[in-house]
């Protein structure tokens, strides 16, 4: 029965039977973490191999260019024709840059700030205010980066179908909102792709703001764990044909493809942001590593050898993602304290308690030595306003460390909303 229409006796009952359940946990004195999306060694251990591409001088060549030298700021030309065929745009609308991803968002960010970008009249850092749109649940990283910077960030509710669309071109109305983060396909932590409806109004924004940045992070664009490959669009050709060809910065890396401390991220947008973009960041860099660039595209090749990788990921993944899924269903299913997103891809579970369960619950999983990603993580500011969103990261640990993890939470769970429900109903009675 849903535990609200239980009896006042039988909820503690139930409450005495929980609590008892979670003090067996806790006196395992288990150790599990499931706080970040981190590949499990057995994936890291697949594509390993990648170590053993470049064995020698003749091995460093591409084409012509020797990439143990300096040069190419914008990357070697193989590894741009390799993004370029990832993302569906043209080898000249990439920069391949470093490891990750996320040190290019923050750098593009924070070249707006103190350059301004290619339509800015001045830069950032002189505006009154900067106004930032971010999606609602989402990553917890993006939303440090632009907090940052002191922006104020302005939380923008997920539907079904991505982004509330017209709450988003409500707001792009006020000049000092300067731009938005997104995760198209299979989003953090919801495992959402943008429908097609969303993206072209996304691509066809008319904001006030002339320098308006659309941060479009494709961090998930190959990540299929259940079912085949789902084809995206183009971005930069979609943004391009409403006018806005300017507007968009896309993203991705090979972080969750091969090896996350060693892998190679890239961005993509205009020519003309291209060229302006690299000007200014010919001061930081003379390039990133070209070697592990060379060694990336060698062990990919393209996109469609990439594809056939990633299955083996997906088999690897996807028992782990069954495992949480099903625990959920058998612990909860039926009590009305909880609901859950079931993805096909990407690295998360989403699951929203009741409201105000989320905090307690991840708090009571502490005490039972599980380690999760905190309550009001995936909020601007860290806030949750109904305290109910939790980000569950299945990669890592195993399967069977899996059921066990989850055991507890659900246990935890269960805890927090009979506390809640007894402690409401004695508060009634007084």
């Amino acid at each position: 029965m849903k535990y609200h229409d239980l009896s006042r006796e039988a909820q503690e009952m139930e409450y005495q039977t929980v609590q008892a359940e979670f003090d067996s946990w806790q006196a395992k004195k288990l150790s599990l973490n499931m706080a970040r999306g981190k590949p499990g060694r057995e994936q890291l251990d697949m594509v390993s191999d990648i170590l053993n591409v470049l064995a020698g001088p003749e091995d460093c060549m591409d084409g012509a260019l020797d990439v143990r030298n300096y040069g190419e700021l914008r990357g070697i030309p193989s590894a741009r024709i390799f993004f370029a065929g990832l993302l569906g745009c043209r080898p000249e609308q990439v920069y391949v840059g470093g490891n990750a991803s996320l040190q290019l968002m923050y750098d593009t960010v924070a070249k707006a700030y103190t350059h301004g970008l290619l339509h800015s009249s001045k830069p950032w850092c002189k505006e009154e205010k900067v106004k930032w749109l971010c999606p609602c649940p989402g990553y917890d990283r993006h939303f440090k980066i632009t907090e940052s910077f002191g922006f104020e960030l302005i939380p923008v509710p997920m539907t079904e179908t991505g982004p509330d669309m017209d709450l988003v071109e409500k707001l792009v109305s006020d000049s000092a909102v300067k731009g938005m983060w997104t995760v198209p396909k299979y989003s953090n932590p919801d495992g959402i792709i943008y429908s097609e409806e969303t993206i072209h109004r996304l691509a066809s924004l008319k904001p006030a703001a002339s320098d308006f940045l659309l941060m479009w992070d494709n961090a998930y664009c190959i990540h299929e764990f259940q079912g085949e490959y789902v084809p995206f669009p183009d971005i930069l050709s979609l943004c391009a044909a409403e006018g806005n060809g300017d507007m968009v910065f896309e993203f991705a890396s090979t972080s969750k493809i091969t090896l996350p401390g060693a892998g190679v991220a890239c961005f993509a947008c205009s020519e003309a942001n291209m060229a302006y973009i690299t000007s200014v960041m010919d001061a930081q860099v003379i390039s990133f590593d070209k070697v592990n660039q060379l060694r990336h595209v060698k062990y990919l090749k393209d996109k469609d050898h990439t594809l056939e990788l990633m299955r083996g990921h997906a088999a690897i993944l996807a028992p782990k993602f069954q495992t949480v899924l099903r625990v959920l269903d058998r612990e909860l299913e039926g009590l009305d304290i909880a609901s859950w997103r079931h993805p096909k891809g990407g690295y998360f579970v989403s699951l929203n308690t009741a409201p105000g369960l989320a905090k307690r619950t991840l708090a009571l999983c502490r005490q039972a030595g599980v380690t999760m990603t905190d309550a009001g993580a995936t909020f601007p500011y860290g806030r949750d306003p109904r305290d109910c969103n939790i980000r569950i990261a299945p990669s890592l640990p195993s399967v069977g460390e899996l059921e066990q993890a989850m055991t507890v939470f659900c246990c935890c769970l269960k805890l927090a909303a009979l506390e809640s429900l007894l402690n409401r109903e004695s508060a009634l009675s007084t």
